[in-house]
């Protein structure tokens, strides 16, 4: 099962989750310089870079927003990002935030997780409600596949509908949570960790125990991490025994070679990596999880 293959490669290789959320503004400009098209140089930056990191790093993520921004050609580099990725036997999640009802969600759904596009996981949103969520669930469960939902982000404006309370005095999000939490509890591995995952971030930690708590048996995609301020003992409290979750991280990982230049890009991207790993791994063992 999908979440027994994440489960297996953090034991191994650990919680970072390398963010391929990839602008050309981001590569070196000889590099640049090198190929005919933006799309062509972002995907050649891709592969240098899942190369250099891919027995360093627990999964990757690629963000789709940045492939759409070129076009034709940046969707075939998002398509033969994956591709790439999944070749070399690590997971990868696309992260394409899509939630919507009935037929059309199911369409989003073989999308994703078939054909071009295809990802082991799956970003997706639950506030147009959850009749948009399960058509995700029953396409994972047909193929084999798990979604991570969005339940607390990482970004300032979190605050404007997911803080707001309802009800019993909660916040929206924990209701979510909650939700969430139901709906994994029959979706799970045998590592007690479900296909159906959620979005929690980093950058508020006095949050991060009730959120983990609401959350028992979910698979965190935690953002927020490095370039958004969150540190390696905010995500050590969402982590069990240093799984359960993967810890995002992008520019900081995307960039490392501007501030390492006496070495490439991709070996700056793989210290960075490690580096990333240990820190977090440190701040796991300190909180004694």
């Amino acid at each position: 099962m999908i979440a027994d293959v994440l489960y297996e490669r953090i034991k191994d290789f650990g919680p970072v989750c390398f963010g391929l959320d990839t602008s050309a503004t981001y590569l070196p400009s000889e590099l640049l310089e090198k190929y005919d098209s933006r799309a062509a140089a972002v995907l050649a930056f891709n592969q240098a870079l899942v190369d250099a990191t891919a027995d360093v790093v627990g999964c990757y993520k690629v963000q789709v927003a940045y492939y759409e921004a070129l076009g034709l050609a940046g969707m075939q580099a998002y398509a033969k990002t994956l591709a790439y990725v999944r070749s070399k036997g690590v997971p990868v999640i696309g992260d394409v935030k899509r939630g919507d009802i009935a037929a059309t969600g199911s369409q989003y759904a073989v999308g994703h997780f078939q054909g071009d596009f295809e990802a082991d996981w799956i970003t997706v949103n639950p506030y147009m409600g959850f009749d948009a969520i399960q058509p995700f669930i029953d396409e994972a469960v047909r193929r084999d596949k798990g979604i991570f939902v969005l339940v607390r982000t990482s970004n300032p404006g979190a605050a404007d509908f997911e803080y707001l309370t309802v009800t019993d005095q909660r916040p929206l999000y924990m209701h979510v949570a909650e939700k969430v939490a139901n709906m994994a509890a029959n979706h799970r591995g045998s590592c007690g960790y479900s296909a159906v995952g959620a979005v929690a971030g980093c950058t508020q930690r006095s949050e991060v125990e009730t959120v983990r708590e609401a959350l028992q048996g979910c698979f965190l995609l935690i953002p927020g991490y490095g370039a958004q301020g969150g540190t390696a003992e905010d995500v050590a409290a969402y982590l069990e025994n240093g799984n359960g979750g993967v810890v995002n991280a992008s520019r900081s990982l995307l960039l490392a070679w501007k501030s390492q230049p006496e070495v490439g890009f991709a070996q700056a991207s793989r210290n960075a990596a490690i580096k990333m790993h240990e820190d977090i791994m440190t701040a796991v063992l300190k909180a004694g999880g």
